[in-house]
């Protein structure tokens, strides 16, 4: 033996060994699920973000959950925003305006509708899509609002709390949420809007430490006046929260942005003041609360940090006092659970304090489970059906949000939940009865021709509806899902809307849709046209070649890993590439077959395998398409069923008792995946 393999050879031992598929545990998926959609407000009609940036991957799981463990063990909800004072400050304005005359419930119920019509355009699979404030949920989430709030009362969770709130001394009244505009307090926020307690990217903080804030009702500068409201105190679950997060790193189907933007908040009470200051604060440095000075270099700033909230607030209050400008560190803070907005779930009376709403947030945090509540009843199921999807250890919440949630969604909502287990010996871990923590699965930011768009900020988002004026729903399902937004924020440039492309540009947005209407397209239906070009339509029966089969099987099993890792872009480069060899053995084997029966029969046997195969996997991205596949091949829905998912189209027939199986005629030039085109 030389040198070099010598070498090589002790290389070797060094180099990780290649891990096969089929070496791995397949996933384990729950006995029942819910699927949540976040919930759009219901003050507009729904831009591309709202479907592309969740509804599209929502509905794909949802769609291959009911594939994996049965349609009747999948419930997929979501619904319309309806209270808080985004929507009562849009409706507001359109009626100063004269453009609506209608009543606060006539402006959300249009908006609702609209919303329902433009999912049911993007094949958005919902159970139910039902709306907080109209209908048979109202009254079923209110119930259940009230239910909760007297559930933490008992707990001993709720904590009265008087704040400062702004009121707004020209128009007479307190202003809420967005009827106040400002600057966020927290540091490093890149928000382009802050509002009365929260920012455009979800950070909370007290009112009172609002930068520069501005009334948006006459535009003057709000006092601050005290009200009365329930909190629950995030900081008494600290411990709770960063055992819950921790598990999330173990956790083989959870994002790292969910567990990095938690672990964000899990930091002590801070302060950040710029060094400009730093003799300024030397000056009150003895009479502050205790803390501890971070000093580092090439920063510019220093931080201050505190051992309890109340520590860091007497000392913003001294800063303040001595005109030492600063920035409020992302720390766990009490969360409001209600308000005096006159549009909202009504709270309780709890302790004699009468005449609150609660907050729109907290209330759209569990509306899915109302949204559950509701479907069950609609389809005649006992009251406490809702129980085997939310308090069950054999079912599994999945909860589809943007990054800007994942606050409210990765750690209010926990802490909530965590909180209905009574008093003491609370765990991050939920017993079967207990209420479940749901999984998040969040994206980044889905971006408009590179720059964050919002419907309330100065690039404004095509709506979702118009965008099917040139592309089809299937080719946008499929372009969205392959963006990859589980691991970065990515840019969508549809060519039509997209000032800057030139006349010969490819469009990005048809990439995938190509792969359907051109590749999976042409393969299908050269299996057709061959069959039916020498005889009746009938599908050859008889055994699939045992390359094919290794190879279908292994690209399931792939599929089925990503899928309960929602990596949807995997799913998808998965799907091209085996779709595009699908295509690449058709026309490599068929040639010569003319005069060779038997043969041509093996290969459009094998052939019809990996479209079958595909035809199945493609279901939750592509489902009209896939639809008509199907009815064409003549095959019950059962073929959908994973049960069957390893199983050649002979070995299905068999067991229906088919001894030959007739497949429909198809017709010259015919697309299963029809795109429109724009260039």
């Amino acid at each position: 033996m030389g040198k070099r393999d010598k070498k090589n050879q002790n290389n070797e031992q060094f180099r990780p060994k290649k891990v096969s598929i089929f070496d791995l545990p397949r996933p384990e998926f729950p006995k029942r699920a819910v699927v949540t959609g976040g919930m759009p407000y219901g003050n507009k009609q729904l831009h591309f973000g709202h479907v592309g940036g969740v509804f599209v991957q929502a509905d794909c799981l949802a769609r291959f959950l009911r594939d994996r463990i049965g349609k009747d063990n999948v419930i997929f909800v979501s619904g319309t925003d309806c209270y808080g004072s985004p929507i009562v400050e849009s409706y507001r304005k359109l009626v100063e305006a004269g453009e609506f005359d209608g009543s606060s419930e006539d402006f959300v119920r249009g908006n609702h509708e609209s919303q329902k019509e433009t999912l049911d355009k993007y094949k958005i699979s919902l159970n139910l899509f039902g709306a907080s404030g109209l209908g048979e949920a109202k009254d079923i989430h209110a119930e259940l609002s009230k239910e909760l709030m007297e559930d933490w009362y008992k707990n001993g969770h709720l904590e009265k709390m008087v704040t400062s709130q702004f009121y707004d001394a020209k128009a007479g009244q307190f202003l809420n949420g967005r009827q106040v505009v400002g600057k966020c307090p927290v540091d490093k926020c890149q928000s382009d809007k802050a509002y009365a307690d929260e920012c455009s990217l979800g950070h909370q903080y007290m009112p009172a430490d609002l930068i520069d804030p501005k009334s948006t009702i006459t535009g003057e500068t709000p006092e601050m006046r005290d009200v009365t409201n329930w909190y629950i105190d995030l900081t008494k679950f600290s411990d709770l929260m960063r055992e819950y997060a921790e598990g999330l790193k173990n956790k083989e189907n959870s994002r790292p942005l969910v567990y990095n933007t938690i672990s964000e908040f899990m930091l002590p009470p801070m302060v950040y003041v710029k060094n400009d200051f730093y003799d300024a604060y030397l000056g009150i440095k003895d009479n502050m609360p205790k803390h501890k000075l971070i000093q580092e270099e090439k920063k510019s700033s220093f931080t201050l940090e505190f051992k309890n909230l109340d520590d860091r607030d007497k000392a913003k209050n001294m800063l303040n006092e001595n005109e030492i400008r600063f920035r409020a560190g992302k720390t766990l803070v009490p969360f409001r659970l209600t308000g005096n907005i006159e549009w909202g779930v009504p709270a309780p009376v709890l302790d004699g304090e009468e005449n609150l709403t609660i907050w729109v947030w907290p209330e759209s945090l569990w509306a899915p489970i109302s949204f559950t509540k509701t479907y069950l009843k609609q389809q005649g199921k006992p009251d406490d059906e809702w129980e085997k999807y939310w308090l069950s250890r054999d079912a599994e919440v999945y909860q589809f949000i943007g990054q800007d949630n994942i606050y409210f969604y990765g750690i209010a909502e926990m802490v909530m939940f965590m909180a209905l287990q009574g008093r003491d010996n609370i765990t991050a871990s939920p017993a079967d009865g207990q209420m479940t923590l749901p999984t998040l699965v969040a994206n980044n930011h889905i971006l408009f021709l590179n720059k964050k768009a919002s419907s309330s900020g100065d690039v404004k988002p095509p709506m979702a509806a118009d965008l099917l004026e040139h592309y089809t729903a299937e080719q946008l399902r499929a372009h969205f899902l392959g963006l990859g937004l589980s691991l970065k924020s990515v840019s969508f440039r549809p060519k039509p809307l997209n000032p800057d492309a030139a006349e010969n540009d490819p469009d990005p947005a048809e990439r995938e849709g190509k792969m359907l209407s051109n590749v999976f397209n042409r393969v299908a239906r050269s299996c057709f046209y061959t069959i039916q070009k020498y005889g009746e339509p009938l599908m050859p029966m008889g055994g699939v070649s045992e390359e094919v089969l290794h190879c279908a099987e292994e690209t399931i099993l792939k599929y089925e890993r990503f899928m309960y890792k929602f990596e949807f872009h995997s799913i998808m480069s998965l799907m091209d590439t085996y779709i595009r060899d699908a295509n690449k053995f058709w026309a490599k084997n068929i040639k010569g077959t003319e005069d060779d029966p038997e043969r041509r029969d093996q290969v459009i046997r094998d052939t019809l395998h990996m479209v079958k195969t595909a035809m199945v996997l493609m279901h939750p991205i592509a489902p009209d398409g896939t639809e008509l596949l199907r009815k064409y091949l003549m095959l019950d829905e059962d073929i959908w069923s994973w049960d069957h998912i390893f199983e050649t189209l002979t070995e299905f027939c068999a067991a229906k008792g088919e001894t030959e199986h007739k497949i429909k005629f198809l017709e010259p030039r015919f697309d299963f995946f029809p795109m429109k085109s724009v260039g």
